[in-house]
């Protein structure tokens, strides 16, 4: 391999990964710190498990409604300046919550906040999907979704601490206000270092060549696209191809039940280790970060793995399949939880279960494989919203359980089972994974799976 070609295999889109993947940790540590300040702004405001399955609930609702706008948006204005705007709206949203216990209903606005958070970090899912086929070739988008999926476990690990310390030192409200200002200071970043392929100023000819010529989709600059003879947009017919995909269809029911246990993670977890095993706040959120680095080591080598499979097998739907099986298997041994009280094997199940549901989480490379060219922004956008009903109903699912019997133990089934669904989804509806081609003819779209490149 000719020289200048190495050098451009350690170039520029790792950078944008990086980018990507401090985006997603800083909107998973934002959507976090409600179960981060809830115990004690709880107590503080008088907000009972109901209202706080409703706050955060409301996340979802907003999250999951928002996402076909967002990812509308995104595939028409591009990722850099739909990110930036939604950077700097959810930044200041989150900086806001600091003063609810100022207001005379503190419930109602924590939950219109809340709702809008979930409306502006809307974005970051479709443009991340759009991001990572247009910058990484098939035989790395492995490693780059998984390292960019890490992030949500990045951001337990560092932002899990912190806000348990801002809590214990300096009140609750303070890791709102904190979040708010490190979300501020990431925009001026992303304004000065993100760049579509085509577009960097500084990316070589060999490195673009790597990622075309490996099928990366370069042509997806950062702003509207045309990508083919009369097709300015996505249209609605366009959306409706991705709801007649067996393949597609199965992928959003999976990512429903994955998320279920990522919104168990990031919504009653550190009420579990509370108030389910008697942990502090501060202790809690150091506890928490241990399952955090087990799901981080999951999460960036299922990428490596998946990539060594299709080296392998140059199959994708065994490169994909078979990290995701094991993986959300490991996920439901969080139920054996309920069966044992030592601390330490509790750790070690969590730990496990963290462990599996990083390892199976390749669903945004799973995106990067399959969805139309024509619309890679809208079907991250669906797939997203889809999964993210979870963040929906899983809290608020907790919280009734828990109202109606006192214990966790129902919430951990609950959790595990879903892996187990997710696993079953996989095999017996998702089928081969390809990439879905659009095809034009009097602007009714009909589709054809072909396979990826």
């Amino acid at each position: 391999m000719p020289a200048d070609i190495v050098r451009a295999k350690s170039r520029y889109r790792f950078g944008v990964l990086a980018l990507i993947t401090i985006l997603l940790a800083l909107s998973s540590g934002d959507r976090a710190t409600l179960a981060i300040a809830g115990p004690n702004m709880s107590k503080s405001l008088g907000i009972d498990p109901i209202q706080m399955g409703w706050l955060f609930s409301s996340f979802a609702w907003a999250y999951v409604l928002a996402h076909l706008p967002a990812g509308w948006i995104v595939d028409k204005i591009g990722a850099k300046t739909t990110i930036l705007a939604s950077v700097v709206l959810w930044s200041l949203v989150t900086f806001l919550m600091s003063g609810v216990g100022l207001v005379a209903y503190p419930f109602l606005a924590m939950l219109l906040l809340r709702f809008l958070l979930g409306t502006f970090e809307a974005p970051v899912g479709p443009a991340a999907g759009r991001i990572i086929a247009a910058w990484f070739p098939s035989a790395e988008r492995g490693k780059a979704g998984a390292i960019f999926n890490s992030a949500q476990y990045v951001a337990l690990v560092i932002f899990t601490p912190l806000m348990g310390f801002l809590d214990h030192r300096f009140g609750w409200e303070h890791i709102f206000s904190v979040m708010g200002v490190v979300g501020f200071i990431f925009a001026v970043a992303w304004t000065i270092f993100y760049y579509a392929p085509s577009e960097h100023p500084r990316i070589s000819k060999s490195e673009l060549e790597l990622i075309r010529s490996g099928g990366g989709l370069i042509e997806l600059s950062s702003k509207v696209q045309t990508t083919s003879p009369g097709h300015t947009g996505p249209s609605l017919s366009d959306i409706g191809e991705l709801f007649r995909s067996r393949m597609l269809v199965g992928v959003f029911i999976s990512q429903y039940c994955v998320s279920s246990i990522t919104w168990f993670f990031v919504s009653w977890f550190p009420s579990y280790l509370v108030k389910g095993r008697g942990f502090s706040i501060l202790d809690a959120s150091l506890v928490a970060t241990i399952p955090a680095i087990a799901g981080f080591v999951g999460g960036v080598s299922t990428g490596f793995i998946s990539d060594w499979l299709l080296h392998r097998t140059e199959s994708l739907s065994i490169a994909r399949k078979v990290p995701i099986t094991i993986g959300l298997i490991m996920s439901s041994l969080i139920i054996g939880c309920n069966y044992v009280d030592s601390t330490a094997v509790i750790i070690l199940l969590m730990s496990a279960a963290f462990f599996g549901k990083g390892f199976g989480s390749l669903g945004w490379t799973i995106v990067a494989d399959t969805a139309p060219k024509e619309i890679v922004g809208i079907t991250g956008g669906v797939f997203n919203a889809l999964g993210n009903t979870a963040g929906i109903v899983t809290p608020l699912a907790i919280g009734y359980i828990l109202s109606a019997t006192g214990s966790f133990n129902g919430a951990l089934l609950y959790v595990g089972l879903h892996g187990l669904g997710a696993v079953l989804c996989y095999w017996f509806v998702v089928g081969p994974i390809q990439r879905l081609e659009i095809r034009k003819g009097s602007r009714l779209a009909q589709a054809e799976a072909v396979p990826a490149e």
